[in-house]
């Protein structure tokens, strides 16, 4: 399929190039001393994930450790409430450890195996991220170092618990807002003084080359998963997909398995309290170009061109930039990414619980609100709905600050 000037059947041969471009956006904008260090990576992906044996046992681990494939559900209730447009979910929140995350961080947490090195180092928000890295590190035997905003600290303590309860070292970051992009900030810095002995394990499709295109791959049996169950489930292509995007791993994931179909794909951002800069974390809808983090992408920015402070119900959303190939496909016009607020996604995950009985995280409730707006507009036909995570690490939250609706 060809869109907008690009063969979508030859796509992943050439996105991203050699230099870790998605057209104009990705790169790697980084310190002379890591240099050496992305090129050592890079060449380690290329070399050993490609083998036989690495594939074989990022499979067996897949099918025996993490429970995959993680089936995909008819929301049959919800649809019928909702009347015409049948709704299924894609369900990450059953893969180990409760989300999306632990497809990228056995992949990473192997490869740092097979390149010899001691320790993981990486930032997480919402939790997930840090809880599925520890769990990779504690099944490989390798030391774990967690950077984590001390907002979120509070926010996910359930997630801090099981973090330290399989061996990681939780290092609160309090400088700035003391969220998600600080904790990047301090993984980043921490790693450039110990990359001879540790890998840095990002959590998204961010970060300078090698890692947007890394992480995607390793996501990418979210996508093709869905596909091949829903069609195997329906006989047919969903109508539409949705996912959240915060940095956009679960998205690019799940997107990677459609974009060659005639299929229309929605990514999802946080509007939080509004569109007053500072009040949402909607960096593909009111971003302009900038590079932070080692990568060039659509980022909300100050005045200065430094990236603004953001906000969101939704700790693993509330970064201020989006991975580089969500702004290509953004500026392509392939995926059409909108915006759901706080309010929306805390109705989807009590109405997600209550009609389905399954609990969202809320970064996927506003993949779930998303798509039962759009439900509501297509009249009928078939979507289908990344449930990128379950909402254990959110009900203290929730309830605290929601109460029971």
């Amino acid at each position: 399929m060809k869109f907008n000037g690009i063969d979508f059947d030859t796509y992943f041969k050439h996105y991203p190039d050699a230099n870790g471009y998605f057209g104009k956006y990705g790169g790697a904008y980084i310190a002379p001393e890591l240099q050496a260090a992305m090129k050592e990576i890079t060449y380690a992906y290329f070399t050993i994930c490609q083998s036989r044996k690495f594939i074989s046992e990022l499979r067996r681990i897949r099918r025996e450790f993490q429970g995959r494939p993680t089936p995909v559900s008819h929301l049959e209730r919800l649809s019928t409430k909702i009347g015409g447009v049948q709704l299924y979910a894609k369900r990450e929140d059953l893969n180990h450890t409760g989300a999306h995350k632990l497809n990228h961080c056995m992949g990473e947490a192997l490869l740092a195996k097979y390149m010899g090195k001691k320790k993981v180092i990486a930032e997480t928000g919402a939790g997930q991220h840090g809880v599925a890295l520890a769990t990779a590190a504690a099944y490989f035997g390798l030391e774990c170092d967690i950077y984590m905003g001390s907002v979120d600290i509070k926010k996910q303590a359930p997630n801090v618990a099981r973090m330290k309860i399989l061996g990681a070292n939780v290092v609160e970051v309090t400088h700035g807002l003391a969220t998600l992009k600080e904790a990047v900030d301090a993984a980043f810095e921490a790693y450039a003084k110990e990359y001879k002995d540790a890998i840095y394990c990002i959590g998204s499709v961010l970060g300078p080359h090698p890692f947007p295109m890394m992480v995607r791959d390793f996501q990418h049996v979210v996508g093709e998963e869905a596909r091949e169950q829903f069609v195997e489930m329906t006989g047919h292509l969903p109508d539409a997909i949705v996912a959240c995007v915060g940095g956009g791993s679960n998205a690019a994931g799940f997107f990677s398995g459609f974009l060659n179909d005639p299929v229309d794909i929605y990514g999802i951002e946080p509007l939080g309290r509004g569109a007053k800069l500072g009040d949402h974390a909607a960096s593909l809808k009111y971003g302009s170009e900038g590079v932070m983090h080692g990568f060039n992408s659509i980022m909300l920015k100050v005045e200065n061109g430094e990236p603004a402070p953001v906000y969101s119900v939704a700790s693993g959303l509330d970064y201020p930039s989006s991975g580089p190939e969500h702004a290509f496909l953004h500026d392509l016009g392939r995926v059409k990414y909108d915006v759901i607020g706080d309010d929306e996604a805390i109705d989807a995950f009590f109405e997600l619980s209550r009609m389905e009985g399954i609990i969202p995280a809320i970064e996927s409730a506003h993949a779930v609100a998303y798509g039962i707006k759009l439900a509501k507009e297509m009249g009928t036909g078939s979507a289908l709905i990344n449930l990128s995570g379950r909402g254990d690490k959110d009900m203290d939250y929730v309830i605290e600050h929601y109460g029971i609706r």
